[in-house]
C-alpha cells in the first residue's frame, strides 16, 4: 500500500439532487455514509424520483440532518427553512419544479416499482438521458451501447436513491490539475458533489482517482473499493446556493479528462470516516 493524502472533507446530501453538509465524521455502511440520501423528490406525474439531472432547481436548495432527528431540514432559495415531514414542503417543492412533486423517505424492504424509471417509450428515456449531459455540437457522449438493463429499468440502484453507487471520491490533484488548465472556471469542489474530498500528497498529479479503478482505499477502520469513473453531466455546471452556474466546468472535464471527473466507490469494510484520516491505496 501507498499513503496518498488524507480525508480533507466529508459531505453528505440527506435529500437526494439537493445541496448536502459537510461533516468531521460519519459512519459508513453498505448503504454508504449515514443519512445520506435517506430522502428523494418524486414527480408526482411521472412517477418518478428525481435527480439534479432532471431538476436542476433542487441544487438551489439545501438539506441537513437536524441534532435532534433523523428528519432533515430543507432551506430554500429565499433562506425559509421547512422540515422535510412539513404540511407545506410538497406545494414549495412543486412551486420551486414546476411539477407537481412530494418528498419521501427511503423505506426498507420496498418493491422494485417504487424505483423504476419513467418511459416515454422504447427509447424516449436514453434520449432524455443523453440530452442532460448538455454536450456541445462534436463533443463525445458516454458510450452508452451496452448500459445494463437495470439502468434502462430504473432511475437509482433499486433499493437505494445512489445513481450507481454509495461512494463519490474526488481529490484535490484533479481539481488543481483541471484549474490549471482552465483558470477561468470555478473549481469549488461542491459542484461534483462528493461525499469525500481527499487532500492528496505532493507527487499524487493530474487525475490521480483515475488511477484507483480496482484498488482499495484504507481510510482508518474503513475500506472503500473504487470501482468505476465518473462521467459528468451538465448537472455541474448549473448555480448552487454560494455559487453561480459555470459551462466552463464542463468543457474542461470534456475536453481535458475524458468526460469523467472522480470515482465511484462501494464499500468494502464498514467503520467511521474521519476528517484528516490518512488515506492508503492498495
Amino acid at each position: 500500500m501507498r499513503k496518498v493524502g488524507i480525508i480533507k472533507e466529508i459531505w453528505r446530501y440527506p435529500v437526494k439532487g439537493m445541496g448536502g453538509e459537510r461533516v468531521e465524521t460519519c459512519g459508513l455502511d453498505a448503504m454508504g455514509l449515514y443519512g445520506d440520501r435517506r430522502w428523494a423528490v418524486r414527480d408526482l406525474n411521472r412517477d418518478e424520483i428525481q435527480s439534479c439531472k432532471f431538476r436542476p432547481q433542487l441544487l438551489r436548495c439545501t438539506a441537513r440532518t437536524m441534532a435532534d432527528s433523523d428528519t432533515p431540514r430543507i432551506e430554500f432559495p429565499d433562506g425559509e427553512t421547512v422540515c422535510c415531514t412539513d404540511a407545506s414542503v410538497e406545494e414549495r417543492l412543486s412551486e420551486l419544479l414546476g411539477h407537481a412533486s412530494r418528498i419521501e423517505a427511503l423505506q426498507s424492504n420496498e418493491g422494485l416499482d417504487r424505483f423504476r424509471r419513467y418511459k416515454l417509450g422504447a427509447i424516449g428515456w436514453l434520449d432524455e438521458l443523453k440530452a442532460t449531459f448538455d454536450r456541445e455540437q462534436g463533443e463525445p457522449l458516454p458510450d452508452f451501447s451496452n448500459l445494463p438493463q437495470s439502468v434502462a429499468d430504473f432511475v437509482s440502484v433499486p433499493g437505494t436513491f445512489f445513481l450507481v453507487a454509495p461512494v463519490h471520491i474526488v481529490t484535490t490533484a484533479t481539481l488543481s490539475h483541471l484549474e490549471n488548465v482552465q483558470q477561468n472556471a470555478d473549481w469549488d469542489a461542491r459542484r461534483f458533489r462528493p461525499n469525500l474530498v481527499i487532500e492528496t500528497l505532493p507527487g499524487e498529479e493530474g487525475l490521480a482517482e483515475q488511477d484507483w479503478i480496482g484498488q482499495t482505499l484504507h481510510m482508518g477502520e474503513v475500506k472503500l473499493t473504487c470501482i468505476a469513473t465518473t462521467p459528468r453531466c451538465g448537472a455541474i455546471t448549473r448555480a448552487q446556493r454560494d455559487f453561480g452556474a459555470d459551462t466552463l466546468v464542463l468543457r474542461t472535464v470534456v475536453r481535458h479528462a475524458d468526460q469523467n471527473l472522480g470515482v465511484y466507490g462501494r464499500m468494502s469494510e464498514a467503520g467511521s470516516l474521519h476528517a484528516g484520516v490518512e488515506v492508503w491505496v492498495g
